[in-house]
């Protein structure tokens, strides 16, 4: 048996079409919260984008409506409805930082209130942001294998993160395993 530890969870699986990716997406958008953090990497075309589409579904928002913020760096969604009131339930940032140059462009794109307390944050090419994502986030890495294939590698940096990986195991099937 393999213990996970609350700071250092790292699980990977091989994910074999987009669409099984987007269902992981999925199972993980169900999961979140606002305040929760997803830092994802991968080369281009590595499927980010497309993964952000699932946990939007998985939110209650329409996975068509999300598009790739490379332009304009920040895209907003509302998703769900609520209970009582006007609004949505979520609001979902997907964040892109392909085209920052360093950390040093964060403010200008309204980072801290985006990372804060309101917001279930996707940042794509998170790694150039490292030092500035919050203390306790989820990473998801995409690695290309073949032209459908992924291998997805998800580590819970914080507490938080780490109660996220673990619920959204049983999600991915037995394919998921610890690293």
């Amino acid at each position: 048996m393999t213990v996970l530890t609350l700071n250092e969870c790292e699980v990977y699986w091989e994910s074999s079409s987009p669409e099984e990716s987007f269902r992981a997406g999925e199972a993980l958008g169900r999961l979140l919260h606002p305040g929760d953090c997803v830092a994802l990497s991968g080369e281009l075309g590595s499927g980010k984008t497309h993964f952000v589409r699932g946990v939007a579904a998985g939110l209650g928002c329409d996975p068509l409506e999300v598009h790739s913020p490379s332009f304009t760096l920040v895209n907003e969604y509302g998703c769900g409805e609520r209970e009582v009131g006007v609004g949505p339930r979520w609001c979902l940032a997907h964040i892109d930082l392909y085209r920052i140059r360093s950390e040093a462009d964060l403010p200008g794109i309204g980072w801290d209130e985006y990372v804060g307390r309101r917001y279930i944050v996707a940042v794509e090419w998170a790694e150039r942001a490292f030092g500035a994502l919050p203390a306790d986030h989820l990473r998801v890495r995409m690695e290309v294998r073949r032209a459908d294939s992924r291998r997805v590698c998800a580590q819970a940096v914080g507490t938080r993160s780490a109660q996220i990986l673990r619920d959204w195991i049983p999600a991915l099937g037995p394919g998921a395993a610890p690293a």
